[in-house]
């Protein structure tokens, strides 16, 4: 199986300060990979630059082993890669059905299968985006991009502000998405426990480094690695 998306050699960063430095991925169609560390690892980063948000210090981002051009948000996006922002960045005086509407890559595009995901928003349609409980902005959010019909979804600390019983019931959604339309999701997440649970592979990165990778299962077997990786102790 050909790889969605590949980081081949991936330097990022700001100026001349490298925040993350010679990253390797290689993520097959349907693939859910959970980027873990602590604050300030670089994770943000490695996403905002895979959207083109950013641009590449060295390395390469290909999107079904044609590369991306680096800086170029607006040809990422129509590649098909989509990011949900930690801070959602949702028209907030716009209701529920124009900041879909808005997302839409054409005029009439459909989206109910996207919001059958999101029961709660129906009952919310007519409301303004800056009404709805954090809970409905990130569901929105979510939306938003899957309406979007991404290649290559990034969400970055969905969790963010949540109460754990949300997460627990947008996570399943996100694999969902991933089993049912084979697109890719690189999922930065602080609920380690969760985003393993839901995840097929993942690394812990600290400093810009990935200091620890592997199947998601077998991490969550072995949290004493991931605590090692998370305080910089070495990891058999």
């Amino acid at each position: 199986m050909s790889d969605v998306l590949t980081c081949a050699k991936l330097t990022c960063g700001y100026g001349d300060l490298a925040v993350v430095r010679d990253l390797d991925l290689d993520l097959p169609a349907g693939e859910v990979i959970a980027v873990l560390g602590p604050n300030g690892a670089g994770k943000t980063t490695l996403l905002a630059t895979i959207a083109g948000l950013l641009p590449r210090l060295s390395g390469d981002v290909l999107l079904d082993g044609e590369p991306l051009a680096s800086f170029r948000p607006h040809r990422a996006n129509r590649a098909g890669v989509v990011l949900v922002p930690d801070d959602r960045a949702l028209f907030t005086t716009l209701t529920v059905a124009e900041n879909l509407r808005a997302a839409a890559p054409r005029k009439g595009s459909g989206h109910d299968d996207v919001v059958d995901l999101f029961p709660a928003l129906r009952k919310r349609w007519k409301l303004t985006a800056g009404a709805l409980s954090g809970g409905e902005q990130q569901m929105l959010a979510m939306a938003r991009a899957l309406v979007q019909r991404p290649r290559v979804l990034l969400i970055d600390e969905m969790s963010m502000g949540l109460a754990p019983i949300i997460v627990e019931q947008l996570l399943p959604v996100v694999r969902k998405v991933a089993d049912e339309t084979g697109a890719v999701v690189v999922l930065v997440e602080q609920h380690v426990h969760l985003a393993l649970e839901m995840a097929d592979q993942a690394v812990v990165m600290v400093h810009g480094e990935v200091v620890l990778s592997g199947d998601a299962r077998q991490l969550a077997g072995d949290p004493g690695r991931i605590e090692a990786a998370y305080l910089g102790a070495p990891v058999a």
